[in-house]
């Protein structure tokens, strides 16, 4: 059974008509449209550690690229002479009913963004009626977080750390403070070769960045042997020591399953054999995800791989779909490609550089706009009915 639809604030594609009313009193929008050029507003406000940080990928940057010129090899075919006046965005999500398929992808240390980090993007979230999910290497801690999440829905994305009992901690604390399923992060059991970091020299890490929850965490701190707040280098160590796991493999998810009754999303999926091997070891959703270019360079492009994963699946558990996603018109693909949600990334955490909560905002009532014109210029009332004849591959 399904609860009640959360409320998206402002009519979808009435979004728009505001700008124009205002434009057409003299009122020009200060934030960027487009995801480009919030990027190149974000450059310029960021030092390069930061932006080279969020910006960048593994290796030559080939699988970014890949995931991008994947959405292009896609063409949407408009149907005409459709009802289209009334819409529907809603979807189905692990016994939740969401107003449209969007979450916020997990992205970390939001912290070297904006001052408000993920506090921020966690309110924005929730007055757009958009569910978050919140990175494992946060600025703010999993109960801050959920607290300026209010109502809105949440998930918790776990990097699996080699000390179990910090994992089962973290999930613990996640399920107490209202999260809705555990994300497993499974692509990132060592972090890639990032040469616009190594170039900067910059680890955020190293600062003691994006440790929140594991500074506040009541097992993390008990195996150190002096308090953060004391000196936190040793915190740090202790951190760099424990943040993956690099042994853990199929087997090992039984761990996780014995921790907590909430959903567990299997995220980095690319292959059907590994989304058939989710399935056999419980997982209650799959992400297809190549971690947004950052771990391996010339990977697969996420949409390319979309397809065949759906089809392995089957539809015994929702997969959702992360990795290059920019616009309303990407969102429209990879649903029509048979994900049952997206993961927006970057463009929100550049909607928050710009302009903290109201940056945030403005990105996703933009994106949630523009799925919704989308769908009603290519003819379909209801995203339930969109699948792969809407789309040509050319």
């Amino acid at each position: 059974m399904t609860d009640h639809v959360a409320p998206v604030v402002t009519p979808l594609a009435e979004y728009q008509n505001g700008i124009y009313m205002a434009g057409a009193g003299g009122v020009r929008p200060d934030l960027p449209i487009t995801p480009d050029a919030m990027e190149v507003r974000a450059r310029e406000s960021l030092d390069a550690e930061a932006f080279g940080y969020v910006a960048g990928g593994a290796g030559s940057e080939d699988t970014m690229r890949a995931n991008r010129e994947a959405f292009r090899r896609w063409r949407i075919v408009p149907r005409m002479l459709v009802d289209v006046e009334h819409r529907d965005l809603s979807v189905d999500m692990l016994g939740a009913r969401l107003a449209a398929p969007m979450l916020l992808a997990p992205i970390g240390v939001q912290g070297i963004l904006h001052a408000d980090g993920e506090l921020a993007v966690a309110r924005a979230a929730a007055a757009t009626g958009v569910p978050l999910i919140l990175s494992g290497v946060s600025s703010f801690t999993i109960e801050e977080v959920a607290a300026a999440n209010g109502a809105g829905r949440r998930w918790y994305q776990l990097y699996w750390p080699r000390d179990r009992d910090v994992a089962r901690s973290f999930v613990a604390r996640a399920e107490a403070a209202g999260y809705g399923a555990i994300v497993v992060t499974l692509d990132t059991r060592m972090l890639a070769w990032r040469p616009r970091d190594l170039a900067n020299g910059y680890l955020p890490f190293l600062r003691a960045a994006g440790l929140a929850s594991y500074l506040s965490d009541p097992v993390f701190r008990a195996e150190l042997p002096i308090p953060p707040e004391q000196d936190v280098r040793p915190a740090v160590a202790r951190f760099l020591a424990i943040f993956s796991d690099p042994s853990v493999t199929w087997t090992d998810l039984a761990f996780l399953r014995e921790s907590t009754r909430l959903p567990l999303v299997l995220k980095g999926i690319l292959g059907p054999d590994d989304a058939r091997r989710a399935i056999d070891h419980g997982a209650d959703a799959i992400v297809v995800s190549n971690h947004g270019g950052r771990q391996v360079d010339g990977a697969i492009a996420a949409l390319d791989a979309l397809p065949d994963v759906v089809d392995a699946v089957g539809g015994v558990v929702p997969v959702l779909f992360d990795s290059g996603i920019r616009t309303g018109a990407d969102a429209f693909k990879a649903v029509a490609l048979g994900a049952r949600a997206v993961l927006l990334g970057r463009p929100y955490a550049w909607g928050l550089a710009v302009g903290g909560q109201r940056g945030v905002d403005h990105v996703l009532r933009s994106f949630l706009a523009e799925l919704d014109l989308t769908l009603a210029l290519s003819g379909y009332a209801s995203l339930a009915d969109v699948d792969r004849d809407a789309l040509r591959r050319i």
